[in-house]
């Protein structure tokens, strides 16, 4: 999740467990400070876009050796004037302030590595935006209430917000089921080949979701709102590229982004550079994460020593637009089509 909402969850965890003992204001500020750690690993550059891409939410993510840290930090916090007698309750507070970032993080597409180091598969829920109000606003205002009101009136403000915005994740979930239903009995009425599929929500919302399909021929990408009309649901299909694949199989930058993806890239090819793309994060035609991995030379790939990230996105103004009108059920269609009808 995006820095403002893993901020405000360690900070209301941290006045929710410790408001009493330490005060909500030391507890407040040590939840913002432990729920942004595990995400400073941003910092760490791996050498090349795909590693940097790749390692991020990895042994910082990781619930065994945060459960290990968790210790030390409460130790260090109970060197703090005031502190010393509250070994326990600090440990019990950094601990959930740690794992619910972690947890947070699942439940996005992008991949946390929480198994390490048993394992380094990179989990995602994906029923929740990177970024979405409807989350973090009820954790901003519980905790402005418990810095405002304070004492028990504030403290009850804290818990609601932190109960709405868990109650939301649960929704998300819902939602994501529930269009996953929708979306697997149209693909089998339309007799869709389906080799994997991927269901998340849209920008800033879980009204509006887009779906994902990997195909024997290509892949299928649509969209269907909680408030759309009855119908069917429709699907644009787009060439993946794999005609390329055995001329990058062996790179270890596609291989890694293969992984990665949990096999939902694309392999294209630009003026002679190959790039690819992971499908998850964006939507036709603009996507976060595209590398270049190889240039064409004499009718041969060469790898690059370096891969380079591209981004491409809808303009701002456009894709909000479309979003919103989109998500309260308007049928217009897909983001790239539609702007070429404006």
């Amino acid at each position: 999740m995006d820095s403002l909402s893993q901020l405000t969850l360690g900070a209301a965890v941290g006045v929710a467990v410790m408001g009493r003992r330490a005060g909500i204001g030391k507890a407040a500020l040590a939840g913002a400070v432990f729920g942004t750690l595990p995400d400073l690993d941003v910092f760490i550059d791996y050498g090349d876009p795909v590693s940097n891409m790749t390692y991020h939410r990895g042994a910082s993510h990781s619930l065994f050796y945060l459960s290990l840290l968790s210790p030390l930090f409460a130790w260090l916090l109970c060197r703090l004037p005031g502190q010393g007698g509250h070994w326990r309750g600090w440990m019990a507070a950094i601990w959930l302030i740690l794992i619910t970032h972690v947890l947070l993080d699942n439940m996005t597409v992008y991949g946390t590595q929480l198994g390490q180091p048993f394992t380094d598969h990179p989990f995602g829920i994906g029923s929740i935006f990177i970024i979405d109000p409807l989350y973090t606003l009820p954790l901003l205002l519980g905790l402005a209430v418990a810095l405002i009101r304070r004492g028990g009136r504030g403290l009850a403000g804290n818990r609601l917000g932190l109960g709405l915005s868990t109650l939301y994740l649960g929704w998300s979930m819902l939602a994501q089921w529930q269009v996953g239903l929708k979306v697997d009995d149209a693909l089998a009425a339309q007799g869709v080949t389906v080799e994997r599929r991927l269901v998340t929500p849209t920008a800033f919302n879980t009204l509006l979701w887009r779906v994902l399909v990997i195909t024997p021929d290509g892949y299928l990408e649509g969209f269907h709102s909680l408030l759309d009309a009855r119908g069917e649901l429709t699907f644009s299909a787009y060439d993946r590229g794999m005609a390329l694949y055995p001329e990058l199989a062996s790179n270890p930058y596609v291989a890694r982004i293969a992984w990665f993806s949990k096999g939902f890239f694309r392999l294209s090819e630009q003026d002679g550079r190959l790039l690819i793309t992971d499908l998850r994060m964006g939507q036709e035609p603009g996507y976060s994460f595209n590398f270049v991995v190889a240039e064409r030379g004499a009718g041969e790939a060469r790898a690059l020593a370096v891969p380079e990230q591209r981004s491409d996105r809808l303009a701002l103004s456009l894709g909000l637009d479309w979003l919103w009108r989109r998500a309260l059920g308007e049928p217009l269609p897909p983001p790239g089509q539609w702007a070429l009808g404006q």
